[in-house]
């Protein structure tokens, strides 16, 4: 009888052994999981960050463009005041010049 019982006892252990096994396995396999969620989770968030920086930088292109052509725009006023002030002061100069002379007479 001492014989069946350890024979039971053993069986008992080798029972709870793989359920206690089977237990942590699947304690595992839940958290392998949750840390394979949250792997998924950080790949999507880089693919949108990197769609946001793509975004971004075609922004900062776009906005480059229009000051470069804002600035253009800016050096062509400049010019066209510039040749209007020699105009101007060219103008000036001949009236000064007639008025001079219609004084001097």
């Amino acid at each position: 009888m001492n014989m069946k019982l350890m024979t039971v006892i053993k069986g008992s252990v080798i029972a709870l052994v793989l359920m206690i096994g089977t237990g942590c396995t699947a304690g595992l396999q839940s958290q392998i999981d949750a840390l394979s969620a949250k792997m998924d989770q950080m790949s999507s968030d880089s693919a949108s960050a990197k769609s946001a920086s793509s975004a971004a930088s075609a922004a900062a292109n776009e906005a480059r463009q229009m000051a470069s052509s804002a600035q253009s725009t800016a050096d062509q006023a400049l010019n066209a005041a510039n040749k209007s002030q020699s105009c101007c002061d060219a103008t000036n100069e001949k009236i000064d010049r007639m008025f001079q002379r219609s004084q001097s007479k």
